[in-house]
């Protein structure tokens, strides 16, 4: 109820403005039909997603709420995805309010782009823009040339969205010796000052190449799994924990083509173990990086990455691999004067041979109103994408841009 009526005040303030308000969102209905479970539905849901701008000399406003009725539970849930005001001056801006913060040059995976926190309640299958949450912040960035410096300070934590335990979508457990108890005593973080996360970035724009420098010192959004040993139990504690980091990225045209790369290392990452003398959880450094490439073949836009995660000073009890390593692959081309798209992206995981294919067709069936018809295929038995094999999905996506 609470959420119901911000918004509404929200809107009526929209309408006051009405007269210097520019207004514009879509609405949505998606459809999503297991194919493996005698075409169970997974997915029924209309959206509604608003975005309102409002600017008056060197302020500007912004809005995003969102209507999302989900029709298999008959649930209505409206929330606000971004709500930020803007303050301009002569050499830097001014952001301020619940927004989305997008860094990084990576295609479908996170590895800079950690500002932001996300929902997986869905796995990673919506856009991105969805999945990332809006968090509260401010955004101070400076201009100077072609270089940008960027502080971001986010006094609340927010933590990853994970999938209820009844959901498709949860991941599969470790087989544990006995059964397990949860304490969720410690799964929070102090709305304080000294609890703040901040984060830094330097990129530069020039005609050979551009780049980012940044660092942070962060929450890891998702906790560590404290295990405690009990006379008939495991006790297992979720503790969230700070994530130091420094990264970098950067893409330059090759001969007609676009290189990629980007990397992080984080400090004192936590890992699950099999060692419950150690509360089944080690301290190691981390490096997550891609390289990618893309370019146009035969009037097809084509996107190659590779992806890898280190494990630092590895230990042999640690459940995650030393190295685990990743390909994706994108490929897109239009038809019938830009109104056909096919698009087809994959994830290939090299430990597990699992995988998730994407194939998509999108038809613009007039200005604005596009039919999306695709298909989420995962293969393997084991791995991040193998663990969800029953879950093959067709969709249908009917949305109208406004």
């Amino acid at each position: 109820m609470r959420r119901i009526i911000i918004t509404i005040i929200i809107l009526a303030f929209a309408f006051m403005l009405n007269a210097q308000i520019i207004h514009h969102g879509f609405v949505r209905t998606y459809l999503g039909s297991l194919t493996d479970r005698d075409g169970e539905y997974s997915v029924m849901q209309n959206t509604f997603d608003w975005r309102l701008d409002y600017g008056k000399g060197d302020v500007a406003l912004y809005v995003n709420p969102v209507f999302d009725y989900n029709a298999l539970n008959k649930n209505l849930d409206i929330s606000l995805r971004q709500a930020y005001m803007d303050i301009y001056f002569d050499n830097f801006d001014l952001r301020i309010g619940k927004q989305q913060i997008i860094w990084g040059k990576a295609d479908g995976v996170f590895i800079t782009d950690i500002i932001s926190p996300r929902d997986l309640s869905e796995f990673i299958l919506p856009d991105f823009e969805e999945i990332r949450i809006g968090t509260n912040a401010v955004k101070f960035d400076y201009y100077l040339g072609n270089s940008t410096l960027e502080a971001v300070w986010i006094p609340t934590f927010q933590p990853t969205i994970t999938p209820d335990e009844n959901s498709i979508w949860a991941p599969k457990m470790p087989d544990f010796p006995m059964p397990v108890n949860y304490d969720y005593s410690n799964a929070e973080v102090e709305n304080k000052l000294s609890e703040s996360e901040i984060a830094l970035k330097y990129s530069y724009l020039g005609s050979a190449i551009d780049f980012e420098l940044m660092t942070a010192y962060m929450w890891d959004d998702n906790p560590a799994m404290r295990i405690y040993l009990q006379p008939d139990t495991l006790l297992i504690k979720p503790e969230y924990h700070r994530l130091p980091l420094v990264g970098a990225s950067f893409s330059k045209a090759v001969g007609g083509a676009v290189v990629r790369g980007e990397g992080a290392y984080y400090f004192e990452k936590r890992f699950a173990v099999e060692n419950l003398s150690v509360n089944g959880v080690k301290e190691k450094d981390y490096v997550h990086y891609l390289v990618g490439y893309d370019h146009n073949w035969f009037g097809m836009n084509v996107s190659f990455q590779f992806i890898q995660e280190y494990i630092i000073n590895y230990e042999d009890d640690i459940r995650n691999d030393e190295f685990s390593n990743t390909i994706t692959f994108l490929i897109t081309e239009d038809f019938l004067r830009e109104t056909l798209r096919l698009e087809f992206f994959t994830y290939y995981g090299i430990n597990n041979e699992d995988a998730l294919l994407r194939p998509k067709i999108a038809y613009d069936l007039a200005d604005g109103f596009e039919v999306q018809l695709g298909a989420n295929i995962f293969v393997g038995d084991e791995g991040n994408f193998g663990q969800y094999d029953e879950n093959d999905m067709l969709y249908l996506k009917v949305r109208y841009d406004f």
